[in-house]
């Protein structure tokens, strides 16, 4: 690691800063509209059946659905409980991911610029005001990966242990909420497989003192970082074995998860909104969540990407792949391998029906890149380095700019959307 890198400072205190001036920006207004909208429709009446022990909503994991029926059971029946489970995880991921960047890189700058882009992609911040189970997969997908890069710079092994046990239960919780994160949480397992080969060859069982953690073995951590993970994950369907009506058996392991799937790839209906992975790279085709006349003013959100940032977050991806294989800038593989895993799942899943907001997480680590990169032209003495600042501060800008309309804000008259209708297939 660069001699910069070692010494520079934790921005831990900017970070937290950066994440309540969020958490206030998403929980303004959180409550309107006061009725369901989008996908709130399928998994609140889930929530409520479940607080009863009625299945509903079954081809999804629980974890989601029984956070959202906690809040309703302590709350109740209201708006603030419907959407605070995804504030609060929205806001908990986004300090998750500042600290797995400032972990991976060492990087001051390039810490708070990844929170400051992740914060304004508009995806993140959207995604924290509905009540849909993706924010709570997604925050816990984080707090995993951020506890697994803080083991792997944990001082001592106790530290480590603890630092694994955290990131296996933040696994299991993340998959118990949605799916979509698989593919994001398989890659402590194989990085810690990897960086034991890299030191130990094919011998990577029975040598005492290997790393990547000293005093942790290859099976401590297929402990922590597999069979745990799946242990909680299944601990969630608890309420599920005590349904009055068809209970998941606590042995039905596999007979569940061929069910659940057998569900999702029933919905084969054409969506209007339906989109595909290459069109989320190019913020191509964005869906309506809300756009009607509603607690008394014409109000609109809208599912799009940071207009500047998740494009300029492409021209990292080339940089990425250079810095990995010429710079040996791990942080930037880590995070390269990321967005292809989360993407490729959507690639090569099969599934018929897909949509802009799977493509949540592959935003959010493109965000990361990109402030790798922007970090490293602020290192720069010449142009490049204005180019970053200015790109840095184009993406607050246009998060500014769209923040009426995907907040949900009162709009002048119903055609005023077309101030923000950039594209066609916008629309």
């Amino acid at each position: 690691m660069p001699i910069a890198a070692r010494n520079a400072r934790d921005p831990l205190g900017w970070c937290l800063g950066i994440t309540i001036l969020f958490l206030l920006l998403v929980l303004w207004r959180i409550s309107v509209p006061t009725r369901y909208y989008f996908d709130e429709v399928h998994y609140v009446p889930a929530a409520l059946k479940l607080l009863d022990l009625i299945p509903a909503n079954r081809e999804h994991p629980m974890f989601g659905k029984e956070l959202i029926a906690a809040a309703i059971h302590f709350l109740g029946d209201r708006p603030l409980a419907w959407r605070i489970g995804p504030a609060l995880s929205g806001a908990l991921g986004l300090f998750a991911f500042s600290r797995l960047i400032w972990h991976l890189s060492r990087r001051r700058a390039a810490t708070l610029a990844a929170t400051v882009l992740l914060a304004t992609n508009c995806m993140w911040f959207i995604q924290s005001r509905i009540a849909m189970l993706d924010m709570f997969e997604a925050g816990l997908c984080m707090v995993g990966l951020w506890q697994f890069a803080a083991a792997l710079r944990a001082g001592t092994t106790t530290r480590a242990r603890v630092r694994l046990i955290l990131c296996g239960l933040a696994l299991g919780l993340s998959l118990a909420a949605k799916w979509s994160s698989a593919p994001a949480l398989m890659m402590p397992g194989l990085a810690f497989l990897a960086l034991r080969m890299r030191e130990s060859g094919l011998l990577i069982v029975g040598r005492k003192g290997a790393g990547p953690i000293k005093g942790i073995s290859l099976a401590e951590a297929t402990l922590w970082l597999g069979i745990f993970p799946l242990a909680v994950y299944w601990a969630t369907y608890l309420p599920a074995m005590f349904y009055a009506d068809r209970p998941v058996s606590p042995f039905g392991f596999i007979a569940q998860h061929e069910y659940m799937l057998k569900l999702q790839d029933s919905v084969k209906k054409p969506h209007p909104y339906r989109s595909y992975w290459y069109q989320w790279m190019v913020n191509w085709r964005v869906i309506w969540y809300l756009f009607e006349d509603v607690d008394g003013a014409q109000r609109g959100i809208v599912m799009i990407g940071n207009p500047f940032s998740m494009l300029a977050g492409l021209a990292a991806l080339p940089w990425a792949l250079w810095a990995a294989l010429f710079r040996r800038r791990h942080d930037a593989l880590a995070l390269l391998l990321l967005y292809a895993a989360c993407l490729s799942m959507w690639a090569f899943n099969g599934k018929p029906v897909q949509f802009y907001y799977h493509y949540l997480l592959p935003g959010a680590f493109l965000m990361g890149l990109l402030a790798l990169l922007l970090d490293m032209l602020w290192q720069r003495r010449d142009l490049w380095r204005w180019v970053a600042t200015g790109s840095l501060a184009l993406s607050i800008v246009m998060f500014a700019v769209f923040y009426p309309i995907v907040s949900g804000a009162p709009l002048p008259f119903k055609d005023a959307y077309n101030f923000w209708m950039w594209l066609p297939t916008w629309r």
